[in-house]
């Protein structure tokens, strides 16, 4: 077998390996659902990974939500260690038990999420946009409870079906 032709093969069985979606949290953790972990006005941090490099842009954010029936808005103020600044507004539809479904300004069709006991499960694509460039990731997001009652969203972020990088973004009620 040629070193190229073995390159490939255990290149892909590498790429297989890489996580496409979150873990699960470990440990006994409060029941958690969309509209109780965003409730009201929330502060939080964050940082995002990118795998390859291991290069990192961390980011502050203000949250606001606010529930009206079977709606829930989530207005998201961020502002990145670089400057920038964005405001980005969920809102998400009760789609039945446990189930959700959303836009925001720069998703790509509908956002899907499901509320499983302890976490909730949230996948959806965006154009993402930073310093004038806009690149199309994916997004498969575990929040949970931390045992410290701070709310917690990590997320694998993919390009074109490749995993490429981490979110981890901890809130806590203002």
């Amino acid at each position: 077998m040629s070193v190229t032709r073995r390159s490939i093969i255990l290149g892909s069985f590498g790429l297989a390996a890489c996580a496409r979606m979150p873990t699960s949290p470990e440990g006994p953790l409060a029941p958690i659902t969309l509209d109780t972990a965003f409730s009201g006005r929330a502060n939080g941090a964050g940082v995002f990974r990118v795998d390859l490099t291991g290069s990192e842009r961390r980011f502050t954010a203000r949250l606001n939500s606010r529930l009206h029936g079977d709606r829930l808005t989530i207005v998201e103020d961020f502002f990145y260690d670089d400057g920038e600044e964005n405001r980005l507004t969920w809102v998400f539809d009760r789609a039945g038990p446990g189930r959700w479904k959303g836009q925001r300004e720069d998703t790509v069709g509908e956002a899907e999420v499901i509320e499983g006991g302890n976490e909730i499960r949230l996948s959806y694509v965006a154009d993402f946009r930073s310093g004038g460039e806009v690149i199309r990731l994916g997004f498969e997001d575990v929040i949970y409870f931390s045992s410290n009652g701070r709310v917690i969203n990590d997320a694998i972020v993919t390009r074109l079906g490749i995993p490429v990088g981490r979110v981890r973004f901890e809130m806590q009620p203002a």
